[in-house]
């Protein structure tokens, strides 16, 4: 296991936040239709009953883009003032040229560089951490993080145990400068545990399994998941990340103005923040109308809990995600 935390002020912040997702709704009631499932088992298991996915072709840069541009627009800037761009995904448009190079030239940025990151559902957290060192150390002066997945493009709609969970939509923040005692980024720690990689996958379509007619076929190049190993591991990582970072920080769980974890499933979310003494008023959960986004899960709901006055100037903000590889991260903010 590898890991990594703060060991010094971070002076940066999340000026904005912006959210999106496509209008097309896919209800519990149409996956009804499609495999052997009810509303009924999906709500019991997982939360969700209704979750948003694409219409045929439309990528991953797509949502990102409108994402962006909210969050670029709430900063009080343009296109042209962004010089780093990080986008976390799991569903790249192609595996080159990278989904930050399609957004860069979709939006018109001039002068950012920037790439894609691989974390999965942590890739939110794993990017905005990138994006705080490098505005922290005077790299970049407006970095736009992003989370987007599109994971109806690799969702096996005859595999009841995935295709109930996953939906399609987008997230992003601006990171700028943070003067002395204002509010921004106060910690994170991140560590992955690659030995729980295959219990959550994409088997085909890499280096080691190229894509062939025997990978289509055995429908290899479609989310594969061994539910109760990652539930097991993602309620114990989950508490255990925030703990950590709670502890390092002198604060507890009731301390928390407002939790935004990873949406996989409500029953993890619920779990881990009991052991932490989060009330359940103090937890942002939007799964049941918008499913697991995987990286777009944190600033989706950073947007809705920003937009229905959840989220307000000064609240101390607890992100955390538990990913495919296993990836596990966390943040604390302060919002401003």
């Amino acid at each position: 296991m590898v890991k990594t935390q703060s060991s010094r002020p971070l002076r940066a912040r999340i000026a904005s936040v912006g959210g999106y997702v496509p209008p097309r709704v896919l209800t519990n009631a149409d996956l009804a239709k499609m495999v052997d499932t009810t509303d009924e088992w999906i709500m019991q298991r997982v939360g969700i009953r209704e979750r948003h996915v694409v219409d045929a072709g439309v990528a991953t840069s797509d949502l990102a883009k409108e994402a962006s541009l909210l969050a670029i627009a709430r900063a009080g800037l343009t296109p042209a003032d962004i010089d780093l761009s990080l986008v976390a995904t799991t569903t790249p448009d192609t595996l080159f040229p990278s989904t930050a190079c399609v957004l860069q030239s979709k939006m018109g940025v001039p002068h950012a560089w920037g790439y894609d990151i691989g974390a999965a559902c942590s890739g939110f957290t794993y990017a905005l951490t990138t994006a705080t060192h490098l505005v922290a150390a005077g790299s970049s002066r407006h970095a736009l993080v992003v989370g987007a997945d599109v994971m109806s493009s690799i969702i096996d709609y005859t595999d009841r145990t995935t295709c109930v969970l996953f939906g399609d939509g987008a997230g992003a923040v601006v990171v700028t400068g943070a003067a002395d005692g204002q509010a921004g980024i106060l910690d994170f720690e991140n560590y992955i545990d690659g030995s729980g990689g295959r219990a959550l996958c994409m088997p085909a379509g890499g280096s080691r399994m190229p894509a062939s007619r025997e990978t289509v076929e055995q429908r290899l190049h479609y989310v594969k998941q061994d539910g109760q190993t990652v539930f097991k591991f993602a309620v114990r990582n989950m508490e255990e990340v925030c703990r950590r970072i709670l502890e390092r920080n002198g604060l507890t769980g009731g301390q928390i103005d407002l939790f935004v974890p990873h949406q996989a499933s409500s029953r993890i979310i619920l779990a881990a923040a009991e052991k932490l003494g989060l009330p359940r008023e103090k937890i942002v959960i939007n799964i049941d109308h918008l499913g697991n986004t995987t990286a777009g899960t944190i600033p989706l709901a950073l947007n809705e809990a920003f937009e229905s006055g959840r989220l307000t100037s000064g609240n101390l903000v607890l992100l955390a995600a538990v990913g495919a590889g296993f990836t596990v991260g966390a943040v604390l903010l302060r919002w401003g």
